[in-house]
């Protein structure tokens, strides 16, 4: 296996995941919160797509679909490029209103496609060293520090989910 495919994989599984995890929940579901303070599923999974789009936009130099695609729109947001949840206090998180399943899942896997046509066509061992600074973050990176960092996160927020659907339908959601 290349090692591209091994990255490419490891976002489609954060996938994969997050649709198990969304699969079958009501609006109200993603916007309930399993306890005050606590993000909601539909939070996490909007943070999680927001973040891989911003972070692979600026790494790959490219608009984020977030923009471009105008999913902000689908979102009820407004078109800011660092908006992505990073920074959100309590109150900003549980104000957040989540589209339906589908329509976060139509935005992720847009995301997962520009992320795996970028890999398998542009990502290189050399551009893996360069530097990539995210103006969102103000700082700069070596783009495989960033990309370990969105896949991290990635895997780290859908376990969130899931951990939050688990609260919220209780045992036996998951046939795991």
């Amino acid at each position: 296996m290349e090692w591209q495919q091994f990255v490419t994989d490891l976002f489609v599984r954060i996938s994969q995941e997050l649709e198990r995890v969304l699969e079958g929940l009501s609006t109200d579901d993603l916007n309930r919160q399993p306890s005050p303070d606590s993000n909601s599923i539909g939070w996490l999974a909007w943070h999680l797509t927001r973040s891989h789009d911003r972070n692979m936009s600026e790494i790959a130099g490219e608009e984020q679909l977030w923009i471009k695609d105008k999913w902000y729109l689908k979102f009820n947001r407004a078109p800011d490029p660092s908006e992505t949840g990073v920074k959100h206090s309590p109150k900003e998180a549980a104000a957040f209103r989540s589209p339906d399943s589908a329509t976060i899942l139509e935005y992720h896997r847009a995301v997962v496609e520009r992320i795996q046509n970028y890999i398998n066509s542009r990502l290189s061992e050399t551009e893996l060293e360069r530097e990539s600074h995210s103006p969102t973050l103000g700082m700069t990176r070596p783009v495989e520090a960033r990309l370990i960092g969105v896949i991290n996160e990635g895997l780290q927020h859908v376990s969130q989910a899931a951990y939050a659907r688990g609260l919220l339908k209780g045992k036996g959601w998951s046939d795991r």
